[in-house]
């Protein structure tokens, strides 16, 4: 579920659509959490589904850790990419925002962690040498993505999270540690899929 202080907006011909804040979202928010109307396919399920609702699953799912496809049903899934992402996943399935997103931005996901199965070629960005999101990115990457974790998770208890009660009980233990400053955080590394991959 995204962030509810958020709509869809068209954001140009090159992008499509985006998701845009309505309303100031401060650094340390979580704004996209896993909730129980999100789909979970399997790599057996997506191979017996025709080629357009694989396409549906190219275009708008992403991979967890265990190699499963999560399709969202909200307009999360309308989150664009970014190599100067505003949101970060955790081990925890959930996003923080890492930065203060302001009303008319854009929430961005940078797609380097969310487990993509190929290369896809990008629009250049100031500031990122970066030009494709690779398939191996969680593994290059996963030390700078901490530490703009690790920094948002300082606001965490300082913010309003109006998505903290559908966070999984399997982690309320181990988040709330973290925010308190008693626990070290997961890394994210513990999002990476290492399987085989699956071709839509």
């Amino acid at each position: 579920m995204i962030h509810p202080n958020t709509e869809l907006r068209f954001i140009s011909p090159e992008i499509g659509y985006g998701v845009v804040a309505t309303q100031f979202i401060p650094k340390g928010t979580i704004c996209w959490i896993f909730d129980a109307f999100d789909q979970v396919f399997s790599p057996a399920q997506v191979q017996q589904l025709d080629q357009i609702h694989k396409d549906v699953l190219n275009k708008y799912s992403y991979r967890d850790a265990h190699g499963d496809f999560v399709l969202c049903w909200d307009h999360s899934r309308y989150v664009n990419h970014s190599f100067n992402s505003s949101l970060v996943s955790t081990a925890y399935n959930f996003e923080l925002a890492v930065r203060d997103i302001h009303p008319g931005e854009e929430l961005t996901d940078d797609y380097g962690y969310l487990n993509v199965w190929e290369p896809f070629d990008c629009l250049p960005e100031a500031g990122s040498a970066r030009t494709q999101v690779l398939p191996d990115d969680l593994l290059n990457f996963h030390p700078e993505w901490d530490a703009k974790l690790t920094e948002a998770f300082r606001h965490f208890n300082q913010v309003t999270q109006p998505l903290l009660p559908l966070l999984e009980a399997r982690y309320q233990a181990k988040v709330a540690a973290v925010a308190a400053g008693r626990e070290p955080m997961d890394s994210i590394l513990n999002c990476y899929y290492k399987g085989e991959v699956v071709k839509l």
